[in-house]
């Protein structure tokens, strides 16, 4: 259990599931649980026991990286309890026992074959010169639409396996310069075009919390590889909900952050003006470390400019225990949804409501007339994709195909995306009539959020990620609520709300103001 005060929470509100032990014997690592007890609503979880001590670097079984926080990880490495090629060597026990064996929950398409180079090198640097920050040597993993120099890079495509991008993408490579370790590729809905993470490059990948359900989209395979501690955090994206529906899925937080806080540039586009890069995690602490590696400028994504002056000096500096009270919250009744589907999910985030409450916040319930016609017509992934992801592919030297015309041709997708892709082809320009007023739509609709917050003296809005829980594997996921930051391009960071009563995750949206990421940080951390 993470110490992190909204970790902690966690525990306090919700029974701990049964934990399965495993233990190392020599090269061996033996489970003394069946997967059985992984079933639908148990959450994976592990202790790695080991007969040894620290031991020397690579020696498995000296740590038990179970749902440890980045900050307990750096401490251990720190004290010289644990070494970064220790650490990677604890993950990859657990992928190979929970993400290739047992469950095989499948989070991965790739694994980094550098990983423990990379951690040895890190380990000799921080005996020569100390630690670069709170990410060195921190096994993390990133989705697979995100660019990287030594490993290929899918998008979770059969048609772009061989993709090798010369460079990595901007948040790559600032992770890398954080000191983190790239311990492998996760999963994502093909082409990022979804959200039960499914794809013809790394097939379904399955919820840990609840085996027989998906773990949301598109970024499922870095949520399923986070709440399962695969890795201490990971990268997502999200263009509508696909780093906040696997948060929500998984029991964890994941940001959507304002338009131009982190750059795009080298992932893989399905909207160019929706899509963002952000974390996911498992704290809001370990969070907040994430965007203090990753945000900011750069010059190849002129649209972070517009961040210049609003990032602070780091994140970490939100985290009040707190942050509730006197904070005005309001309730986007819109959202909540009135379907008899709706019901078990309200009654989870009912819940949740009240406890921030009881934690000294108001929460004025919102009705927003009209709020459906503001974000009609509003979404322009299917007017977007087919130029973007040709512009993208025509920046590297050679790659596999050049078209969305060529993927569709080569067959090698999965049947899951044969229609959005097909429908996606059909766009006959980049721009059209209806395009530019759905463009236009969307200042309306961001002002009226700004005005809406200002008039009821709102710190946030609150609202479910999902309406729905986690559809059953092959069925369709229904209930999203992702629309409305990626209309406003106003952050929005989901934080677990609770459980159902059959253990699956819920989650919770709070959206702010633009560049208010340090007030939702405050308030999810409280």
């Amino acid at each position: 259990m993470n110490s992190d005060n909204s970790v902690g929470t966690r525990g306090r509100l919700h029974a701990r599931q049964p934990r399965i032990v495993l233990r190392w014997t020599g090269a061996l690592l033996i489970a003394l649980a069946p997967a059985l007890m992984l079933g639908a609503g148990a959450a994976l979880q592990a202790q790695s026991t080991g007969t040894g001590g620290p031991g020397s670097p690579g020696t498995p079984g000296s740590i038990d990286v179970f749902e440890k926080s980045i900050p307990e990880l750096q401490a251990l490495m720190d004290k010289k309890k644990v070494t970064s090629r220790q650490l990677v060597d604890a993950y990859l026990a657990r992928i190979t026992a929970y993400d290739k064996q047992g469950p095989k929950i499948n989070a991965f398409i790739a694994l980094n074959p550098h990983a423990a180079a990379d951690a040895e090198a890190l380990d000799r640097e921080r005996r020569s010169k100390g630690a670069r920050g709170p990410l060195h040597g921190i096994p993390v993993v990133v989705k697979d639409n995100y660019a990287t120099h030594d490993m290929p890079t899918t998008a979770g495509s059969s048609a772009l396996v061989s993709f090798q991008p010369d460079r990595d993408a901007f948040l790559v490579r600032r992770l890398r310069d954080a000191g983190a370790v790239i311990i492998g590729k996760t999963n994502l809905h093909e082409l990022a075009y979804g959200i039960t993470t499914i794809s013809s490059a790394g097939g379904q990948t399955l919820n840990p919390y609840a085996l027989s359900r998906n773990p949301g989209g598109s970024s499922g395979g870095t949520g399923a590889a986070v709440g399962a501690s695969f890795g201490a955090a990971g990268l997502g994206t999200d263009t509508c909900g696909s780093i906040r529906n696997p948060s929500a899925d998984n029991n964890l937080f994941g940001l959507r952050g304002t338009i131009g806080l982190s750059s795009r540039a080298g992932i893989v586009p399905l909207s160019h003006t929706q899509d963002i890069g952000g974390p996911l995690a498992r704290s809001v602490t370990d969070l907040a470390v994430m965007l203090d590696a990753t945000v900011g400028p750069d010059p190849g994504d002129p649209i972070t400019a517009t961040s210049r002056g609003h990032i602070p000096r780091s994140y970490r500096a939100s985290l009040d225990r707190n942050g509730l009270k006197g904070a005005r919250i309001g309730v986007l009744t819109p959202l909540l949804g009135d379907a008899p589907e709706d019901a078990e999910v309200i009654a989870v985030i009912q819940r949740a409501l009240a406890a921030m409450r009881s934690a000294g916040a108001e929460t004025p319930e919102i009705a927003f007339p009209g709020f459906s016609d503001l974000l009609a017509d509003t979404s322009v992934i299917n007017a977007e994709f087919k130029f973007d992801l040709q512009d993208y592919l025509a920046r590297y030297p050679n790659p596999p195909v050049k078209t969305l015309a060529d993927i569709l041709a080569s067959g090698r997708y999965h049947s899951a995306v044969e229609g959005v892709l097909k429908r996606a082809e059909e766009t006959p320009a980049r721009t059209s009539e209806a395009y530019q007023k759905s463009l236009a739509k969307r200042t309306q609709a961001q002002q009226a959020i700004l005005e809406l917050l200002k008039r009821e003296r709102l710190d946030a809005l609150a609202y479910p990620t999902l309406r729905r829980k986690a559809a059953l594997i092959g069925e369709t996921q229904a209930g999203s609520n992702c629309q409305l930051s990626a209309t406003t391009g106003l952050p929005a960071l989901a934080i677990p709300a609770g459980f159902t009563d059959d253990g699956v995750p819920v989650g919770m949206d709070l959206l702010g103001a633009a560049f208010g990421e340090p007030a939702l940080i405050k308030l999810a951390f409280a």
